[in-house]
């Protein structure tokens, strides 16, 4: 309790009305720490959290928020703990993945209302495609900050200097296929650096994989969600041509290997464009940004979805809604903008988003970011996901070899998986 509070509690014992202001002293009101869980711990982002943070303390001066950075390897699984022991933070980034977990557990304090009555906040901006994984009955429980295309970073340093073909000239001569990206990174693997890294993959994050296989039409499962689709012939095509490229082309760095392609020796990597930020400021290489590759199904996209919710069950839950909200107005959004893709209709265009990402250029912006999040499918997420996902990365443990039987791993997988789909 508070030093003015119990002044006040004594005071209203006698019978006397305290005001904020007393004998000309203003009392604050009762300090109040709001913790936010994220998976970033780049200094740019924290800057610009801390940033906002400061804002909105200009109109409540009592509430503070402290941003904790937790590994993205074990990001969920440390959040659950946290909210399983008894102290869960009170607002959390939260992975599409698990958006069914969180929407439908009623984890999450509803977000529409106070949105809503927040002067200027403008929902109708909000994009109904981007919140829609995060909705539940017409109430929105998370605010879907970032919808981040999948793209390729490229070294073109690297590439060139192992005699390959560049991204930029695969796709100058119509042939920016994934045949032909696999062939330039197997051209550097074999030169002795890492051709082609799937960022955040590490033989684990399994669902990263639908940056490569989306683009033979594969699926992990129905869109229902109750079937397992992994032993489909598209998924079994791909997941052979995701194998030769690792064990037989050295296109793709083996289990075990944890390569960075920002620390400048690798030819390419798939990750979301909010990893612009990792860029090297000393010894830039040349880089560049290309949509993924089309694969045997076509051209296609594919975005990360990542919300931020407030939990329900804080102390502080009231407090920590209205600093959502000001965190995702028009004016922060456009400062989140420059490292997260964001769902407000008015900054999707090269306009503004040139404006807050001037590392992209015009082409990059229209061609990865703005036709990515039109186009793009959400990487896979199911209700009980942390045990699908478990469950799944278990199974296909055994294609992590060389001499893998890629149909027979694929169904031992449906084996595995589907009484967990059908529940």
């Amino acid at each position: 309790m508070s030093k003015f509070t119990q002044l006040k509690s004594a005071a209203a014992m006698a019978g006397i009305l305290v005001p904020l202001a007393w004998s000309g002293v203003a009392w604050a009101q009762d300090a109040i720490n709001l913790r936010m869980t994220i998976w970033s711990a780049n200094e740019a982002h924290l800057a610009m959290f801390n940033e906002i943070a400061a804002g909105f303390k200009t109109t409540h001066p009592n509430v503070s928020v402290t941003f904790e950075p937790i590994p993205f390897d074990s990001y969920t699984t440390t959040l659950t703990t946290q909210i399983a022991g008894g102290n869960p933070p009170d607002l959390a980034w939260i992975l599409e993945a698990t958006a069914a977990d969180f929407v439908n557990s009623g984890a999450l304090a509803p977000l529409t209302d106070a949105f809503m009555t927040t002067e200027g906040y403008d929902m109708a901006d909000v994009s109904q495609q981007a919140t829609a994984l995060w909705t539940k009955d017409g109430q929105l429980f998370a605010y879907p900050f970032s919808t981040s295309p999948f793209a390729i970073f490229v070294n073109n340093d690297v590439i060139k200097a192992a005699g390959a073909k560049t991204p930029a000239e695969l796709i100058a001569a119509g042939e920016w296929t994934w045949d032909s990206a696999f062939a330039s990174a197997a051209a550097v693997g074999q030169s002795g650096k890492t051709g082609l890294v799937v960022r955040d993959f590490k033989y684990q994050t399994w669902q990263n994989l639908a940056s490569i296989w989306n683009g033979w039409g594969a699926a992990s499962w129905s869109d229902d969600g109750n079937t397992c689709s992994f032993t489909e012939q598209p998924m079994v095509d791909a997941m052979t041509a995701i194998h030769k490229a690792i064990f037989t082309d050295k296109a793709m760095p083996g289990p075990g290997e944890d390569i960075d392609f920002f620390a400048g020796e690798t030819g390419m990597t798939i990750t979301q464009i909010s990893r612009a930020s990792l860029l090297p400021k000393e010894n830039p290489f040349d880089w560049d940004l290309v949509p993924l590759p089309a694969g045997p199904a076509g051209e296609y996209a594919v975005v990360g979805q990542a919300g931020v919710g407030a939990f329900a069950a804080s102390p502080n839950v009231e407090s920590a809604v209205a600093f959502l909200a000001y965190l995702t107005n028009k004016e922060n959004s456009q400062k989140l903008a420059q490292f997260f893709p964001p769902a407000r209709a008015s900054l999707l265009n090269a306009a503004a988003l040139a404006k807050t990402n001037p590392l992209l250029s015009a082409e990059q912006i229209e061609n990865v970011v703005i036709d990515g999040i039109a186009k793009g499918k959400v990487l896979p997420g199911h209700t009980n996901f942390a045990q699908i996902q478990q469950t799944v990365r278990a199974g296909l443990d055994a294609l992590w070899v060389a001499d893998a039987d890629v149909p027979a791993v694929l169904q031992s997988v449906c084996d595995s998986v589907s009484p967990l789909l059908a529940r």
